[in-house]
């Protein structure tokens, strides 16, 4: 792959959005900051740009792509929205909850985007600078983690940098995610929610919005992203609740269990999400033989923070 400069720029900065929006409308890939974690941003409706960036992430081609939209409307050109999922929409966004719909057929939408599926994952992000962004641009952006597949997910445009500069024309530097993980993704199916991938707003909130049950997954077909077993992996092994380090380890402590990092002294979850890939990014640095992270209760946005650890020390596929 041909690299090329990449280009650092204050989100702030007059005419970033413009510039932003020329590159993608070119055809160009574009880190952007979104409240979770960034994203390296497609037309969605451009197939070059979006295979460009299964090619840049070195991605596979069955894990579909999140479209984010800038409100409702967008959503309704490209997904069929049940009254379920427009309740629930109104409610959580703009923010971190992604929804899995029925495809419109004359969306125009490239089949890698939902990796062949007739489904599209679609979300409106609840950072002002990429929802200005997606507004000019007027069409969707595809737009995964800004990361090598399967690694760190980067929390500020250093973390984008660190891995993909060279490979895309522009990094937006929107200062550090606020929320830091991956955002909830479910399936509404009529009167049906599967939770595909859990995130900050948890099943509980979804179901007491639209008051109905939210299902586990029960198959282990790839319908959504986040759900390949290996993911948000540092380079060094990870070892789950731990309440000491063994050897050569470096622990990352939770609450009372006290490490060389912490991921919230006073074992706030909201806190531990938002540092998570940050301190696990930190702890990797120091070129330990492996990495142990303390226990992190299951229960609220523990389940996801624990969904995101047990895929990162999941045996690696290379």
């Amino acid at each position: 792959m041909a690299l090329t400069e990449t280009q650092v720029i204050s989100a702030q900065e007059d005419g970033a959005i413009d510039q932003a929006v020329e590159l993608l409308i070119a055809g160009k890939l574009v880190a952007v900051p979104t409240e979770t974690v960034y994203g390296l941003a497609a037309d969605a409706l451009n197939i070059v740009a979006v295979q460009h960036i299964f090619e840049v992430k070195g991605r596979p081609a069955n894990n579909p792509l999140i479209c984010h939209v800038c409100d409702v409307g967008m959503a309704k050109r490209y997904v069929d929205v049940t009254e379920t999922a427009h309740t629930l929409m109104q409610h959580f966004w703009p923010g971190p909850l992604t929804f899995v719909l029925p495809k419109r057929a004359e969306a125009g939408i490239p089949d890698a985007v939902s990796a062949g599926l007739g489904t599209l994952a679609v979300r409106c992000p609840a950072n002002k600078v990429v929802r200005a962004l997606i507004k000019k641009l007027d069409r969707p952006i595809a737009a995964p983690s800004a990361n090598p597949s399967g690694k760190l997910s980067p929390t500020s445009a250093g973390d984008v940098a660190e891995g993909l500069s060279g490979k895309i024309a522009l990094i937006l530097d929107g200062g550090a995610t606020n929320v830091g993980i991956e955002s909830t993704i479910i399936g509404v199916q009529k009167d049906k929610i599967t939770l595909l991938r859990p995130g900050t707003i948890t099943a509980d909130e979804i179901s007491e919005c639209c008051g109905l049950e939210v299902f586990d997954r029960d198959d282990e077909t790839i319908t959504a992203p986040g759900q390949l077993k290996s993911h948000y992996a540092p380079n060094a092994p990870v070892r789950l609740n731990a309440t000491e380090p063994h050897g050569d380890e470096v622990l990352i402590g939770f609450g009372r269990v006290k490490g060389a990092f912490s991921l919230s002294p006073t074992g706030d979850l909201e806190e531990a999400a938002r540092t998570l890939f940050a301190t696990l990014r930190a702890a990797d640095e120091m070129g330990r033989k492996s990495i142990a992270v303390a226990p992190i209760p299951s229960s609220g946005i523990g389940i996801a923070i624990n969904d995101r650890l047990t895929r990162a020390a999941a045996p690696r596929s290379h």
